[in-house]
């Protein structure tokens, strides 16, 4: 697909690779759907962007209520007549060790990162269908591969987002709506502001721009799969130690981000109290323990 002219919805706009997107689009004379909760920083984008795309506007709300995901892609169809690339890129993460993790927490990842890609997209593929073809590109992370210290939880949102997005190569087989994964490393954005307990990477941060250059060839070059940044030899290095010496990465792993001793305790007098007041954990009315 040639990105010139096109519709292109990216969400997660307000900042960050969502942004560099946004503007790497515009600057190709492509039309940009801004989509975030932040208004003021969406008007903000727009503003900058429109003298490359002066037709550009944004939707500003909450992609994890299904509604409003879904109605981004009915509101952009509605004023530009069609959608022809969908940049699936909002996420949230969860920096937390497996102790102080709940359900709670574990829904609002996975639905973020994963549910709200798939109602967007479900919105978006019939208009795509008609139209004689499109794009979606999934913005993963390498944490889907190998998983850093307490990411789990954000690593599984987004394996799930790989896997569904590899059924969609061949599922959408003729369709000429291509489907494309980005896995980006350690990208210096605002996530790293959000974490909810610290991480112990101290290493190099590649620009959010490296992304929005990685999201554009993949559309244009019709690639399935791109690693940012390519060829780093950490990341490499990682993917290899995980098919071919598990153990020795697990190791490195722990020793980038130990589990620190306090934790533990704590977890275990939280265990210790909710075993000591649920008298009987088969009880019907005993609520599941949460840290």
């Amino acid at each position: 697909m040639e990105l010139r002219d096109r519709i292109c919805l990216v969400t997660g706009a307000s900042s960050g690779i969502g942004a560099a997107t946004a503007r790497a689009l515009a600057k190709r004379g492509n039309t940009v759907v801004a989509v975030a909760r932040r208004e003021d920083r969406l008007r903000e984008l727009v503003a900058a962007i429109a003298s490359d795309a002066p037709q550009s506007f944004h939707l500003s709300g909450d992609l994890a209520e299904r509604a409003f995901a879904e109605r981004v892609v009915a509101e952009t169809v509605a004023r530009c007549g069609r959608i022809d690339v969908l940049v699936n890129n909002a996420a949230m993460p969860m920096h937390k060790l497996a102790y102080d993790v709940t359900n709670e927490d574990v829904e609002a990842t996975l639905t973020l990162n994963f549910l709200v890609c798939v109602w967007t997209t479900h919105a978006a593929l019939p208009h795509m269908l008609l139209h004689g073809g499109g794009a979606i590109v999934n913005v993963s992370s390498f944490a889907s591969l190998v998983v850093p210290p307490r990411e789990g939880v954000y690593a599984a949102s987004k394996a799930a987002l790989d896997a569904w997005s590899e059924g969609l190569w061949l599922d959408l087989a003729g369709s000429k709506i291509h489907v494309a994964l980005v896995r980006p490393g350690p990208i210096d954005t605002e996530i790293w502001d959000k974490r909810q307990q610290q991480s112990g990477y101290r290493g190099k941060r590649w620009p959010a721009h490296d992304v929005a250059e990685a999201v554009l060839e993949a559309i244009e070059s019709s690639q399935h799969e791109v690693m940012v940044p390519r060829r780093n030899p950490g990341l490499i290095v990682a993917s290899w130690l995980r098919r071919i010496a598990p153990g020795l990465l697990r190791w490195s792993l722990a020793r980038l981000d130990p589990v620190p001793e306090d934790a533990l305790a704590n977890a275990r007098a939280s265990a210790s109290e909710w075993v000591e007041t649920s008298v009987c954990a088969a009880a019907p009315e005993v609520e599941p323990w949460q840290p």
